[in-house]
């Protein structure tokens, strides 16, 4: 017979437990050998314990383990020392077992705090985000309230979601906040469509006029009208793009047909033209001085008064023509570059795309510029020379799309 302060043996092999109490509970049979051998044999199982329950205190202080899947664990082992074949202090691990319980608890508790926290402070994000895209929403401020919506969007994606009622409702009004400003956005472009659509109906009128007249001989009210018609042309506003430049080369071809048979006419005027030329001279150097484009309205308004002064002076020689004039249409066409640039400029869905394309593109270089130096290093060089073919062409595809970006001002 063998024991000692947690167990025995008694003569018939039979291994005994004892609890804190001093009560005693069988855990097994020893025939094999001596009892400090059975023993020590229900002593490595109680070890085998100890350690399990040193790993899931360690876990519980250490992880994210859930307290749903602590207790489970917690209740697996407690069963297991409730009805362990071991010899040692069981009590000690029962009593651990409880501390542990409490931790898990305390853990909970700080958990749901924590979790109350967090829904608080999304909620008071969330809503911030909701008034500020309400606020956006009546902006005419159209490429940076898009900008800045785009954003709100992300910042959105990026909190924690509320109960559903509550994310459900601020939802609905940050989505009708975005509608709603998309909404007068597509109304405000489709506007400036009509309105390009309405001056270029307007043009084609005019122009239908001006080629009527180029063929006829009543110089003066014919000049008169074409001043007239000029005057009409600016006021009717810019066309679409496609349109704008053909209807004003048949514009300006009509006039340059009658003028042109004036000018034939009246050759025996050529000292009076002479001086004319000298005046256009002095307006085209003038006009030139609206070159680079500073202030956009107050250069077309110099540009008009200039116009008009030109167009009284009247006819230059013909030989000289072509090259004064071209002087003042260099001015215009500047003008109108930078009048396209600044609609390009604040055009949101043309930025969006170039912006898109950019990204896509800049994405596609720097995954090549990475498998490149990855076939370098693992010494495949003819794989690195046509990645590297493929990014300079990706690479020239990017800077142009960069180009073309730097155009809207980004």
């Amino acid at each position: 017979m063998s024991s000692d302060p947690w167990g025995r043996v008694d003569e018939t092999g039979t291994v005994y437990v004892r609890k804190a109490d001093g009560t005693e509970r069988e855990v097994g049979s020893w025939k094999a050998g001596s009892p400090d051998e059975a023993l020590a044999y229900f002593e490595r199982k109680y070890d085998g314990l100890v350690v399990e329950i040193g790993l899931l205190e360690r876990r519980v202080k250490t992880t994210d383990l859930s307290a749903k899947d602590a207790m489970t664990a917690i209740d697996h082992l407690r069963t297991q020392v409730d009805e362990a074949h071991a010899v040692g202090d069981l009590d000690a691990l029962s009593t651990r077992l409880d501390k542990l319980v409490e931790t898990v608890d305390a853990r909970r508790e700080e958990r749901k705090v924590q979790k109350a926290k967090q829904s608080d402070e999304a909620r008071h994000s969330k809503e911030a985000l909701v008034v500020e895209a309400e606020e956006l929403a009546q902006s005419e401020q159209w490429r940076a309230a898009g900008e800045r919506l785009r954003a709100l969007v992300d910042t959105w994606k990026g909190l924690p979601r509320l109960d559903r009622k509550s994310d459900d409702e601020l939802w609905h009004r940050f989505s009708h906040a975005r509608s709603a400003f998309s909404k007068r956005r597509k109304a405000h472009f489709a506007s400036l469509d009509a309105q390009r659509e309405e001056a270029r109906k307007t043009k084609e009128k005019l122009v239908g006029e001006a080629e009527a007249l180029s063929g006829s001989a009543d110089w003066g009210p014919t000049a008169a009208r074409y001043r007239d018609l000029m005057t009409e042309w600016k006021a009717a506003g810019r066309a679409q793009r496609e349109h704008e430049d053909d209807l004003w080369n048949r514009f300006r071809g009509a006039q340059d047909v009658f003028f042109a048979a004036r000018s034939s006419v009246f050759a025996e005027r050529d000292a009076e033209q002479t001086e004319n030329l000298k005046l256009k001279e002095e307006l085209a150097e003038e006009a030139e001085k609206l070159v680079p484009v500073k202030d956009l309205k107050s250069a077309r308004a110099a540009f008009r008064a200039l116009n008009e002064r030109w167009e009284a002076i009247g006819h230059v020689p013909r030989d000289a023509r072509p090259k004064v004039e071209a002087r003042m249409h260099a001015v215009e066409r500047a003008l109108q570059d930078t009048e396209e640039a600044e609609w390009r400029r604040t055009n949101p869905e043309a930025r969006a795309r170039a912006e898109g394309l950019t990204g896509q593109l800049q994405a596609a270089v720097d995954k090549l510029v990475e498998q490149i130096d990855k076939a370098r290093t693992a010494g495949n060089n003819a794989k690195a020379d046509k990645l590297q073919r493929e990014l300079d062409g990706r690479q020239a595809l990017l800077d142009q799309a960069l180009k073309g970006l730097h155009e809207f001002g980004g």
